[in-house]
């Protein structure tokens, strides 16, 4: 296995397009809705299946119909399900996605069984056995984000394994403090623009990177969204522009980008070839319904990019 997706797991139901809030007792229409998988981990995993990278998710579901599904559908795309756990007394994690005709979206989530993940699931065998981990959705994973987050980072580090991390929105949290102490312990940084400015009270992009290099990321790539992504190390910068697609729904297009980036990674490419992957993974992406539905080869992916 090259790349354990180790954190959040969910079922998604998108709904499109939703224009404004039914009135309190009252229904409004709309015309598309669809069951799909999604949480960071998921998203990530099998993103980097598509792109032909061989790769496990390791998290958490209830033993429900969601669980079920969730679990099927990893199967079917080739991704290890082996270090999954089922959890008997909590309903696996669930988010209604809200699209706007803009392609924007809006959430409504049940944190679930994501919960209740902790340093006690993980299956340290599995880990010090694969080139990457990448950790996917802190911030939403309140039995795991902090310190034992940091501590299993820490470890894996230990064992020689290149580390990764993505961050999910959570207004409800001190951002700085729940990262801090896995900061020094992160290889390669991957966060949304907006949540970077959160953990960092920065403004622009080369004042991100500057904070976050200083606390110890070897790599930080910011997801940019239409303004495409930066990618800085200590000894160089890129901003790397979108490539121009058909917005016709944004979700999961971040853990797109992080698929594409981090088989940049395992395939030993400089950091702006990694970032140029990203960005097209995620314009893969956004062409269609769901996180993962728009996701090609990495042929094809690599076609779009000469173009």
């Amino acid at each position: 296995m090259e790349v354990l997706s180790l954190g959040i797991v969910a079922a998604d139901v998108l709904a499109k397009p939703i224009t404004k809030m039914p009135k309190r007792g009252r229904l409004e229409l709309i015309d598309r809705v669809e069951l799909h998988t999604g949480g960071c981990a998921n998203n990530t995993a099998i993103g980097l299946a598509r792109l032909g990278i061989s790769t496990g998710v390791m998290g958490k579901v209830g033993k429900d119909g969601f669980g079920d599904f969730i679990l099927q559908k990893l199967k079917a795309e080739g991704v290890n399900t082996s270090g999954m756990k089922r959890d008997e007394k909590v309903n696996t994690s669930f988010t209604f996605v809200m699209i706007a005709p803009d392609g924007e979206r809006s959430f409504f989530h049940y944190i679930g069984t994501n919960a209740r993940l902790s340093l006690n699931d993980i299956d340290l065998d599995v880990v010090k056995k694969v080139k990457i981990l990448h950790i996917a959705g802190s911030n939403l994973m309140p039995g795991f984000d902090g310190k034992p987050t940091a501590r299993l980072l820490k470890k894996a580090k230990d064992f020689s394994v290149t580390t990764s991390l993505d961050t999910a929105w959570n207004s409800t949290i001190d951002w700085f403090k729940t990262i801090k102490p896995s900061l020094p312990f992160i290889d390669i940084f991957l966060p949304s623009i907006e949540e970077a400015k959160m953990i960092t009270g920065k403004k622009e992009p080369e004042d991100i990177a500057d904070f976050l290099l200083f606390h110890g990321v070897k790599t930080v790539g910011l997801k940019m969204g239409t303004k495409g992504s930066y990618i800085a190390t200590n000894h160089k910068r890129h901003f790397i522009p979108p490539f121009k697609v058909k917005t016709v729904d944004a979700t999961g297009a971040g853990d797109a980008f992080v698929a594409g980036f981090l088989t940049g990674v395992v395939k030993g490419w400089d950091v702006e070839r990694c970032g140029r992957l990203g960005n097209a993974v995620g314009a893969c992406c956004v062409q269609a319904i769901g996180c993962t539905q728009g996701i090609k080869s990495f042929d094809e992916t690599v076609r779009l990019m000469k173009k």
